[in-house]
């Protein structure tokens, strides 16, 4: 979901934005009127996030799909080894993808897949590369509903995340980490935009043969304008973290917000008679909700008259089966209220 708010003023900015007399889709990216816009939203990211002025912002393309590659051809250029932990669908990809630039010397240090990626496992820093250029996570895994509770201690070696699932959903303290990556599309905009959060420090030459589009230089160099970015999409953003800055009042408050809905949610399956939360207690994530009847044929049934009433998108991923309630920041705390009084009306007719 995006804030209501945000879309009624893109519409209501749609033919004409701040008497230019054109769209943002359709002014030029190299025009005063577009850099104001992405200037804008680089301060608001820094300003909403506290990101210190030792970090490079960069607005990109391709997904966190295209930061699987981007992140060991720029950052493992001393011993070429890499760390991981496996813990969804999304850090084996990640994993994959540095294996075909690293060979072996891309590692998984720990894994949950014995379980069904539903905890976090535990991490004994003895077993980490000390030589490792970087060290990866995936900090809220989307189709699992896990997320990390405590940060790994991984000494000088720069700690690596995926946050596309849970960025601005509560604070970040953004000095623990080399670099945070998002695609946009689930707390700060549409498809289309990926944020990428750098220390200076690692901005230098990628691997050799990178291509320059897959460079993080070549983007910080240019202020993210190497080709025409994604215009809109960074707009947009502009407007959720104005929504989240003047309307949520901040972080601190995002997060106390988004515990409130997920704790109506967990309280409900923790209660339930024939609901079940599918992740251990300390791995939960405040961001996705994955849930079973334990019956493959009531979990269809609920996922029809679900829809039918008006709760779309609950069907669970294939390979945890069930349901999965996703209630990122935008999703209002009536709409969390109405599906618990769904899901208990469902469990008294069945």
């Amino acid at each position: 979901m995006l804030p209501e708010a945000v879309l009624a003023r893109a519409a209501a900015e749609m033919l004409d934005y701040e008497g230019s007399g054109q769209s943002v889709m359709e002014m030029s990216h190299r025009s005063g009127s577009y850099q104001a816009i992405i200037d804008g939203c680089a301060a608001l990211l820094r300003e909403v996030m506290g990101i210190p002025d030792s970090y490079e912002v960069l607005f990109l393309q391709g997904g966190a799909s295209t930061q699987f590659a981007m992140v060991p051809l720029n950052l493992a250029v001393k011993s070429g080894a890499a760390d991981f932990v496996i813990t969804g669908q999304w850090a084996k990809k990640a994993y994959a993808e540095a294996g075909k630039l690293l060979g072996e010397g891309a590692r998984a240090v720990a894994s949950s897949a014995d379980r069904t990626f539903s905890y976090i496992p535990a991490l004994n820093r003895e077993g980490f590369n000390p030589d490792a250029d970087y060290f990866h996570i995936c900090l809220n895994n989307t189709i699992y509903g896990t997320k990390f509770p405590i940060l790994p201690d991984t000494g000088s070696v720069p700690l690596v995340a995926d946050v596309s699932s849970c960025i601005l959903s509560e604070p970040i303290d953004v000095s623990r980490f080399g670099m945070l990556y998002a695609g946009a599309q689930k707390n700060m905009g549409p498809a289309g935009l990926t944020v990428v959060i750098i220390r200076k420090d690692l901005i230098g030459d990628p691997r050799l043969g990178t291509p320059t589009m897959l460079s993080y230089k070549t983007h910080a160099e240019n202020g993210s304008m190497y080709n025409t970015p994604p215009c809109y999409a960074i707009y947009i953003c502009k407007l959720v973290l104005e929504w989240l800055r003047d309307e949520i009042g901040g972080l601190e408050k995002m997060k106390a917000l988004n515990e409130r809905k997920a704790g109506i949610l967990y309280n409900f399956l923790d209660s339930s008679a024939l609901f079940k939360g599918t992740v251990e207690k300390g791995s939960r994530s405040l961001m996705n909700i994955p849930f079973v009847t334990g019956n493959e044929e009531l979990d269809a049934k609920f996922v029809k008259e679900a829809a039918a009433a008006g709760f779309i998108n609950l069907k669970g991923h294939r390979s945890v089966g069930g349901m999965r309630a996703s209630i990122y920041n935008a999703m209002p705390l009536e709409g969390v209220e109405k599906l618990a009084d769904f899901m208990r009306a469902f469990e008294t007719a069945n």
